[in-house]
């Protein structure tokens, strides 16, 4: 079974139209969305693109704050492999390329194969019979590349992936839009890429 697993898009939607058109080109039996699918500059636009595609969906921290999220798992399991936003119990606890092994195996226990999201880079680790895969970001990765990252996993091995969007297109829809926060993330999210080593860094320093 070949399962996409597209996290964090936080409202943007010209990233995840790019991505279901991959997706569509690899031929995926499953689409996840793993948390954090708004919680961005349009989110009406987002939903309705996330809605017209057959999908499992997980909640992530940012679904905790609208209503239609309540109701979402905070996990779920397709073909052997769990996915969900941070831990399959809590959506909020952090972890990186770098964590401490012993943190994963407290959240995550000894052994199992667990895709997540949450801190917006790609990394598996491998820990005993435990492995766990961040699938990266749709919609605001940081990677130190501007583009849109997921992950493919098929018969429960995953594949990293990185697909180029319009990113002209995004700034423009960014502006077009009310959202407050718009020239910020086209500063530090789309003119410039954020540094993959400096998120790791802060996201550890948060744990």
């Amino acid at each position: 079974m070949k399962v996409a697993a597209l996290y964090d898009v936080h409202a943007m939607p010209w990233a995840l139209e790019a991505v279901l058109d991959a997706v569509t080109a690899e031929s995926a039996a499953a689409i996840v969305f793993g948390g954090d699918l708004v919680g961005g500059p349009r989110e009406d636009e987002t939903l309705a693109l996330a809605r017209s595609v057959e999908a499992t969906w997980v909640r992530g921290n940012v679904e905790d704050a609208v209503d239609w999220g309540a109701g979402l798992p905070l996990a779920v399991e397709l073909d052997g492999v769990t996915y969900c936003h941070a831990t399959p119990s809590a959506n909020t606890p952090i972890t990186t390329a770098i964590t401490p092994d012993e943190d994963f195996r407290a959240l995550f226990g000894e052994s199992g194969t667990f895709v997540i999201g949450h801190t917006h880079h790609q990394f598996d680790r491998r820990i005993g019979d435990l492995r766990v895969v961040n699938a990266g970001s749709v919609g605001m990765a940081y990677e130190s590349d501007v583009a849109a990252y997921w992950t493919l996993v098929e018969n429960g091995e995953p594949r990293f992936m990185r697909t180029p969007f319009d990113v002209e297109r995004a700034i423009a829809g960014i502006r077009a839009s009310d959202w407050p926060q718009g020239e910020e993330f086209i500063a530090e999210n789309l003119r410039a890429a954020v540094s993959r080593d400096e998120a790791i860094a802060y996201f550890e320093a948060q744990r």
